[in-house]
């Protein structure tokens, strides 16, 4: 495969393929024409895939890759996985982007990371973590790809090549397998090499990636025995005999690495190359691995065979001085160790050594015996702690150690599984907590190990936490501040994982345990809080009496009285108390701030409960203002996964309260997509899929509407945790929506059946009623009015005039004769008086119809050209077409849809714009436009606010 060139470099041989690919991609990188094409209008980006075995020329083709990439004016980034470093969470991240930052003052890399700073900094090696939450895994990845993107533009064209992938740690290779497909939308060639068939289960997302714009990776074959043969004869001279270079390649089977080391060996044996000689090649091949190998170090003596073992337990990248001091080497002994190594051609480098090649390494180091291998890498262990590296740095070594009740080992990995866990690595955390807990630690340190192993497995295994945590609880615990703080996680995280009674009762048991009145006073808060959140809590009128009367006597002087009077806030809510009381308490819940991810150990469920009793109580400015300081908190923790989801999907709901469908749309899209990355089944898809099947039904876009639902299996059995809008309300709506009434009915009656006898009687939170009334108005019309009027007067009672109005039109709608227009009309006048923009659009043209029906024709007409107006620009489709044809049955032509842009558009508003009519969710459009989500949501605002949100007006808005 490869010769020496005059400048030592090695050419390829046989991979004329595999280097008109690589050219091509670097060609397009570059801004190139490639042969009979016209330039492209940009340098475009490309994914690369090498899947051979190994020896077959990975490395040497990622070498010209590199080579060839330097020589057209790109910038390099390389990283290689290493067998020994596979564990070590962010290690190939780290070779990638460290080399591109690490020299920066910190003032300037402040500037440069941005927000992201303290998210990304601790992963890559550029700061140490702070304390606080630390970052979700996809929080991370996110700031990964944000810092990967602006180095490839920053500094494009790039090229980044990683070899040996299928050895690199699992954080590394989850995030680069996610980010490949976005190559070909920057100026980056990502190329990639790896053994298909050492792939760990963690890399499997390799196999799909491309070998070239979609093809398969390209694949090495061994070479020829014509190819053999040059190498040879370049390597021992033009006298070699063909027998002789048939026989190399026979011995070889065509692996270019064999055959480099064995004309190497040929040549120190000063042996002929001719067919007299070809009989010792195979021995001298066998020689060049495994075994032979192994037989080869050990004739080096013992000191260096000491010295290559310690090489072998650092990895890659070994310091000479690390390697002595593991090998127990005085400084002399190891210099000279390393030179016969590298004259042996088993190690190169100087300042930093390699092995010449992983098959090396990898033999090295499964020759070492078990005994000796474990105890240098304890040897190792106590070696780069004592050279100042780190917890991190010895854990990995220390995973390899057989437990010995060792409380320094113990010490070890718990101070490197709190660096990984801040760092965003939570599974790496977890290996190493659960090797301290084999040590064993010490018989006062179990529960805290085993609270540090929960919380480290809290976001992605949390029936594993349950059991650790529960596991910690019944050790002996002499310090009370540790054992409140693993009954908070193993409530929340039992909470979270839909358990809310397991919740409840562990918080009502550790009560009465505890004599401090303030942390009695923080876990009456946390119970409250999860039998809020239970649809199947049997006492909620008791449980709602009790929080009356401790939350109004409440001052809010520290953050439990403010959650304390926060669940006041939204209980009076769901029970439709005035709409004053419910603003009184909310204000005073906020007086003394709740920020929404200050404290890991407290939930962010209270702020959005608070935030969302303005929604209900029509007040849906102060929601977003609070939702918008709140996915500040989230991203600036680096919380982008069920987190961010709730966010998005939570205000796509506000949205749809505020009758902007469209925006309510991209928003319930988002939220869902980012409810898909933490996994199926969870709360995240229960709100998600909820909210987006309500605005689908609310644009007229039933049958999408019911693939929703049947895509993520939406309906019975409804979670056991409270959601809005309440998923059982709308599977009922949607039964409705398709013609199935009886259906609907059984499903409606059900959930006031649930929500009744909890106090749950506002029908602005849910409206089972209104529904229910129209499901039952065909075959029990008396009983359909007694349910709507029934929901009136609740809503009277609440007094948001958003959810008198759509009361009003329930009532109506199952009315009959002279009520219902007037019903109507007192609809209209409440939800004019609302931001319901849906909900007002719909009474209009309830209205107008019913007054063409009887006969009143030029009222009719302006309450449905209002209507018309209303319902485009709430985006409501469905409701368009009904005004529409109810113009059309009064012998009227609708007026020309309302939408054209009055204002002029800034550049970055048309760019958003542009991006929203092609479908792209503002999460999308960040990351395309490469601007945070942020700026994203109030450009696409403006944009709205200027030229609505019908999507055929903004698309004209944007070609004027």
């Amino acid at each position: 495969m490869v010769q020496r060139g005059s400048r030592g470099r090695r050419t390829l041989l046989e991979r004329d393929s595999e280097l008109a690919a690589v050219d091509e991609a670097l060609g397009e990188l570059a801004g190139l024409r490639p042969a009979g094409l016209e330039p492209p209008d940009r340098p475009h980006g490309a994914l690369l895939a090498v899947a051979a075995r190994a020896g077959l020329g990975k490395t040497t083709l990622l070498a010209e890759v590199r080579r060839r990439a330097a020589a057209k004016g790109c910038t390099v980034l390389y990283a290689r996985g290493g067998e020994q470093e596979q564990g070590v969470a962010f290690h190939v991240a780290r070779q990638l982007v460290q080399p591109q930052l690490a020299g920066l003052p910190e003032t300037e890399l402040r500037a440069r990371l941005g927000s992201w700073y303290a998210i990304v900094g601790p992963a890559l090696g550029l700061c140490a973590a702070t304390d606080g939450a630390p970052p979700d895994p996809q929080g991370l990845r996110d700031g990964l790809d944000w810092v990967l993107t602006h180095l490839a533009v920053q500094r494009a064209p790039m090229v980044l090549v990683l070899d040996d992938a299928h050895w690199a740690d699992p954080e590394s290779l989850g995030w680069l397998a996610a980010f490949a497909p976005r190559a070909e939308e920057l100026p980056l060639l990502l190329v990639v090499a790896y053994r298909p068939e050492e792939l760990p289960d963690h890399a499997e997302a390799l196999r799909g990636l491309p070998g070239r714009a979609g093809r398969r990776p390209l694949g090495l074959e061994p070479l020829s025995a014509s190819a053999i043969a040059r190498m040879v004869r370049e390597s021992l001279g033009a006298h070699a005999d063909d027998a002789f270079c048939r026989e190399c390649w026979a011995v070889t089977a065509g692996n270019p690495f064999e055959a480099v080391e064995l004309t190497a060996k040929v040549h120190d044996r000063g042996l002929a190359p001719t067919e007299n000689g070809a009989h010792l090649l195979r021995d001298l091949a066998a020689a060049v691995k495994g075994s032979g190998l192994v037989a080869r170090l050990e004739r080096l003596g013992a000191s260096t065979v000491r010295f290559a073992w310690a090489c072998a337990v650092l990895g890659t990248e070994i310091s000479p001085e690390l390697a002595s001091a593991v090998a127990g080497l005085g400084s002399e002994e190891a210099a000279d160790a390393a030179d016969r190594l590298r004259t042996a051609r088993i190690l190169t480098g100087v300042d930093t050594l390699e092995f010449v090649h992983p098959l090396i390494a990898t033999a090295v180091y499964r020759a070492i015996p078990g005994g000796v291998r474990v105890a240098l890498h304890g040897q190792a262990a106590w070696t780069v702690v004592n050279a100042g590296l780190g917890a991190s740095a010895a854990a990995r070594h220390l995973l390899e150690t057989h437990p010995d009740g060792d409380p320094w080992v113990v010490q070890q990995l718990r101070a490197a599984a709190r660096e990984t866990v801040r760092a965003g690595a939570p599974d790496a955390a977890r290996r190493y907590l659960a090797r301290a807990l084999r040590e064993p630690p010490p018989f006062d340190d179990r529960a805290v190990v085993l609270y540090e192993l929960g919380s480290a497995s809290l976001l992605t295994e949390p029936a594993t936490t349950v059991n650790h945590l529960r596991a910690a609880l019944e050790e002996p615990i002499t310090d009370p501040a540790l054992r409140h703080g693993i009954v908070y996680r193993l409530s929340q995280v039992l909470a979270h994982s839909d358990r809310l009674a397991e919740a409840s009762e562990i918080l009502r048991r550790e009560m009465r345990r505890t004599t401090d009145s303030r942390v009695r006073l923080r876990m009456q808060a946390e119970q409250f809080m999860w039998d809020a959140f239970r649809a199947d809590e049997p006492e909620s009128p008791a449980r709602s009496r009790r929080l009356a009367g401790l939350a109004d006597r409440l001052t809010g002087r520290d953050l439990t009285e403010r959650y304390l009077i926060g669940l006041r806030t939204w209980d009076a809510t769901l029970r439709g108390e005035p709409v004053a009381t419910v603003i009184r308490h909310a204000e005073r819940a906020l007086a003394g701030g709740l920020r929404w991810a200050a404290d890991e150990d407290r939930g962010f469920e209270v702020p959005v409960l608070v935030a969302m009793s303005f929604l209900y109580a029509d007040r849906p400015g102060r929601t977003e203002e609070l939702f918008v300081e709140g996915i500040a908190d989230f991203e600036h923790a680096g919380w982008r996964g069920a987190h961010l989801s709730f966010a998005y999907t939570i205000l796509g709901y506000v949205r749809y309260r505020r009758g902007r469908l469209a925006e309510a749309e991209d928003f319930a899209r988002a939220g869902l997509r980012l409810a898909e990355r933490v996994g199926p089944g969870t709360p995240a898809h229960w709100y998600a899929v909820g909210t987006l099947v309500e605005v689908l039904l609310a644009r007229g876009r039933v049958p999408e509407a019911q693939a929703v639902a049947e895509t993520y299996a939406f309906g019975e059995p409804f979670p056991a945790a409270v959601v809005f809008p309440d998923a059982q309300t709308v599977y009922g709506e949607l039964l409705l929506a398709l013609g199935r009434t009886k259906e609907a009915a059984v499903e409606l009656a059900a959930a006031g059946r649930r929500l009744d006898p909890r106090g749950m009687r506002n029908p602005a939170w849910c409206p089972w009623q209104l529904h229910l009334a129209r499901a039952e108005a065909h075959d029990a019309p008396e009983r359909a009015l007694a349910t709507a009027q029934d929901a009136v007067e609740r809503a009277r009672l609440f007094g948001a005039p958003s959810a008198i109005g759509q009361a009003l039109r329930a009532a109506a709608e199952v009315s009959s004769g002279a009520p219902r227009a007037k019903l109507l009309e007192e609809s209209v006048a409440h939800l004019e008086r609302s931001p319901a923009g849906y909900e007002l659009a719909c009474s209009l043209v309830a209205l107008g119809t019913e007054l063409r029906r009887t006969g009143r024709a030029k009222e009719a007409a302006d309450q449905l050209y209002r209507g018309l107006d209303a319902a485009v620009t709430c985006g409501a489709d469905g409701l368009v077409e009904r005004a529409r044809d109810e113009l059309a049955a009064a012998g009227l032509r609708p007026r020309p849809l309302r939408g054209a842009a009055t204002d002029t558009l800034t550049a970055r508003e048309r760019a958003v714009a542009g991006c929203a009519v092609r479908g792209l969710c503002p999460a999308e459009i960040a990351r395309k436009l490469r601007l945070d989500e942020q700026t994203v949501v109030r450009l696409l605002s403006s944009v709205y606010r200027k030229v609505g949100t019908d999507p055929t007006g903004l698309a004209a808005a944007l070609e004027e």
